[in-house]
């Protein structure tokens, strides 16, 4: 035992062990005042479970004529412990759920919480089904062992120590055979501990792997269906099941075989132990009333040290979940401590518009690709500036480092104010008949702005519209108002209007009321791309970035909406990431990023890829 204990230490299990609980305790020491009540509670249960033993052995000493006594008396005790036996068990298991409910919603409000501000590179290690079954099961699996530990480790304690003081008080015999399992139930406890932290580790990893499935699975059924693979996925859930039913069944048949030992030795000592009290009975050294409460005590203490060797299967799940947990919350998290300062910086220079700047940028991505090097790039108020080149060379990367998603290895990158740019006429007008067009000018060409460097903070002066669908289930104004609760009825016809959509969500029978689907289902592609825009201009952020956000429009209606956005007075500064060169005429600088480089094409080059396309 001792060699077994220092090898664990040497490889730091004990020491995990520790640092798990602590963690675990950590959350529940809020609700200490709670958990002594109900430790409170089960004393109370035990003491009255004792009293009711005391005064069945007095009944049946009355009625076998061993004493003398009023026997409705008793009998009216005996009834009342009883049921103050049942309303303390129901009391506790009330109090039990309230806090067991209480600590669960704490950590899981504290992990969704530090997930989303996780480092996003660190975070994508992680598939989102593992997340998903970290974020449900196991804090589900710490909250309810909370109270199956150290409340109910003292409880048991106390149970288990009262009712062998009163045994052996009475006949030490008695309180020897009630014991004789203790050695063989702590050898058992520690086999099993060994087999049930191995098939935790495998359970969790089983649990995420099938969650990840079923997610990606039914997120993705129209590609299911349109490549006739559902009977390819039936089959890989079917395989999935298996493994997990061998996994299962493989520690089912160790936990069996060790339950119909542990139950027999159970049996043979309760049996031995109705042996022995006959024959003290018979000898005269008891009476039957006295023989009945030990018998039942005899049980208690059984039932007690079963139920206390099982608490070191249940901290190994505790434990287990704990630690799959803390590799989560452990990732490094963003840094938030610059919001009230870049609160004030837009403040500040909603007014004028803020710039953005780029300077010998580098970045690689953990896995060792590197993206840029020495890049540069600057966007202004008043300006759409284009970001083009071949796919998977880092357009994307950009936006993300923009945003303060990623974290450049070298390099500044920042937002400017008050460098004095303003919006003036288009002598030609590029736009078109509909639209004046304008662009910015810098009136004080020498004037050094205000610079605050890109951080989670300098999120709050972005709209930003990603890639592919991103309409959530509800009404179309329930989507308007995830990134501004209070906006009017009007504010969002005003702005579906700037991004052309309102010329089809006033023809829906619920107009902006009207209900779309998850992922925007009910809707086109190029409906649910204009709705995002419309969601991103309604935030009216002093920087618009859309990535690949007109791709499924025809290039009249992408031209429509980008016009739009541009006559509007206010002084935003737009980018946008496209693979379509039909609209770089309107930009008023392009820059292509291929090579590791950012640089801005020549009017000629823009030219030859309009040409080109």
């Amino acid at each position: 035992m001792l060699k077994t204990l220092i090898q664990k230490i040497k490889e730091g299990r004990v020491k995990g062990f520790i640092e798990e609980t602590i963690w675990v305790y950590s959350y529940v020491k809020a609700f200490w005042l709670e958990i002594i009540l109900y430790t409170l509670i089960g004393f109370a249960g035990v003491v009255f479970s004792l009293l009711s033993s005391f005064v069945s052995r007095d009944v049946v000493d009355i009625i076998t004529g061993h004493q003398t006594g009023e026997v409705v008396k008793y009998f009216v005790m005996m009834v009342g412990y009883a049921v103050a036996s049942l309303i303390v068990s129901q009391v506790s298991g009330y109090l039990s759920s309230w806090i067991q409910i209480r600590v669960d919603n704490k950590i899981r409000s504290d992990l969704y919480e530090k997930i989303l501000v996780t480092d996003w590179e660190s975070i994508t290690k992680y598939h989102s089904g593992d997340l998903q079954s970290r974020w449900a099961s196991d804090s589900s699996v710490i909250s309810s062992g909370v109270l199956s530990w150290v409340p109910n480790l003292v409880v048991y304690s106390f149970r288990f120590f009262s009712a062998l003081f009163v045994v052996a008080s009475n006949d030490w015999t008695f309180a020897v055979i009630s014991l004789l399992g203790f050695p063989f139930s702590l050898f058992i406890s520690r086999s099993l501990m060994n087999k049930m932290r191995e098939n935790n580790d495998k359970a969790a990893a089983m649990n995420a792997k099938m969650s990840s499935f079923n997610q990606e699975s039914f997120s993705n059924i129209q590609i299911i269906k349109s490549f006739n693979l559902v009977g390819a996925y039936v089959h890989q859930l079917r395989e999935l099941q298996v493994e997990y039913k061998d996994m299962k069944m493989t520690y089912q048949k160790f936990s069996m075989v060790t339950s119909i030992i542990m139950a027999c030795v159970s049996l043979a000592i309760s049996y031995f132990a109705y042996g022995w009290g006959i024959y003290r009975v018979w000898s005269g050294a008891i009476t039957y009333g006295t023989m009945t409460m030990f018998l039942t005590l005899s049980n208690n203490l059984t039932g007690t040290l079963s139920s206390l060797t099982d608490l070191v299967p249940s901290a190994v799940s505790i434990a287990t979940s704990a630690r799959r947990m803390m590799d989560v919350l452990d990732m490094p998290k963003e840094d938030y401590s610059g919001l009230e300062e870049a609160r004030e910086f837009e403040k500040k220079y909603a007014g004028e518009g803020i710039s953005l700047y780029m300077q010998d940028l580098s970045y690689t991505y953990h896995a060792g690709t590197e993206v840029f090097k020495n890049a540069n790039f600057e966007a202004h108020p008043h300006e759409i500036v284009a970001l083009v080149g071949p796919s998977g060379e880092g357009k994307t990367t950009m936006l993300r480092l923009i945003l303060s998603v990623l974290r450049p290895q070298g390099g500044s990158c920042y937002v400017a104010g008050g460098e004095g740019y303003i919006r003036v006429k288009d002598s030609e007008n590029r736009y078109g008949s509909q639209y004046e067009s304008y662009h910015a000018e810098k009136k004080s060409p020498t004037r050094e702005g205000e610079r605050l460097s890109l951080s989670a903070s300098t999120r709050l002066f972005f709209s930003y519209v990603p890639q592919g669908n991103t309409m959530f289930s509800g009404t179309i104004a329930g989507n308007m108002r995830t990134v501004k609760p209070d906006a009017t009825d009007d504010e969002i016809i005003e702005v579906l209007k700037a991004a052309c959509a309102y010329e089809f969500v006033e023809k829906m029978p619920e107009g902006i009321n009207s209900e779309i689907k998850e992922r925007g289902g009910g809707i086109s592609e190029g409906q649910a791309q204009r709705l995002s825009i419309a969601r991103a201009l309604l935030l009216k952020a002093p920087i618009l970035l859309l990535d690949e956000a007109t791709s499924a429009l025809d290039v009249k209606t992408e031209r429509r909406v980008l016009r739009s956005i541009m006559n509007d007075n206010y002084p935003r500064t737009v980018i946008v990431t496209t693979h379509r060169p039909t609209v770089l005429s309107m930009c008023q600088r392009v820059y292509n990023i291929e090579n590791k480089m950012c640089r801005v094409l020549s009017e000629e080059e823009i030219e030859l890829k309009i040409r080109d396309f």
